[in-house]
């Protein structure tokens, strides 16, 4: 007996789904970039386009052979910042470049090592107050965290971080004047959906759960950073 609901859609308006076997799962995530320590006392610098947050938390997935997850392995402080959409040339400067020095052979075709990957992505690097690896001036959101768990997913081809969040920085503009809450009207995150960059479109509405509501008769904003800050 098929004991599923009918559906709601309008005639008009019925989905006809296809079975696909997509080579990526990157459905709309928000790209990070990490700073880890190298073994020499050097930076790295690495995008990482798989990472969410549960309170303090922030779950990150990573290549097992790149050098931010040898870095990590040992030394677990690093910073997670987070670029404004107007800055993805400089997310994608990174993305062809490693910190490993002989690539390693899982590599994507064209990778290179890169020992100064802020300068190559045309970045700098700002002191943190808590852990050894510099912040990305350029991003409107920098976390200082320390790995707590660093291991292998269920593949074992990649390496899963729990990193908790000791310290948040965020640009002025884009914080509610008198709180500690982010404005989501002015701020976007550089979303990576399928392997292309997205900024967020319009706002929608906002949950129930929201500590910075927002009027309905009040158009949204144009995220404000997306033309301010450089690249």
């Amino acid at each position: 007996m098929n004991t599923a609901p009918p559906s709601t859609l309008p005639a008009e308006a019925a989905v006809t789904h296809v079975e696909i076997e997509p080579s990526i799962l990157y459905f709309g995530t928000p790209v990070v970039l990490l700073s880890t320590e190298n073994q020499d006392g050097s930076f790295n610098l690495a995008p990482i386009s798989s990472a969410w947050a549960l309170g303090q938390t922030v779950v990150i997935g990573l290549g097992r052979e790149g050098q931010t997850a040898y870095n990590l392995g040992s030394r677990p402080d690093l910073v997670i910042s987070l670029p404004a959409p107007a800055q993805w040339p400089a997310v994608e400067r990174l993305a062809p470049l490693t910190g490993r020095n002989p690539v390693p052979s899982t590599k994507p075709k064209g990778c290179c090592f890169e020992p100064e990957k802020f300068a190559a992505a045309g970045l700098t690097g700002e002191p943190s107050h808590l852990v050894r690896p510099p912040r990305v001036a350029e991003c409107p959101i920098q976390l200082e965290a320390r790995a707590e768990r660093v291991q292998p997913d269920v593949s074992e081809g990649f390496v899963i971080v729990e990193a908790v969040v000791h310290k948040v920085h965020a640009d002025s503009r884009i914080v509610v004047p008198g709180t500690d809450h982010i404005d989501p009207a002015a701020w976007s995150p550089l979303i990576y959906n399928f392997r292309h960059y997205f900024g967020l479109g319009p706002e929608l509405g906002h949950s129930y759960r929201t500590q910075t509501p927002r009027s309905s008769e009040t158009p949204a904003a144009e995220p404000a950073l997306d033309d301010t800050l450089p690249n």
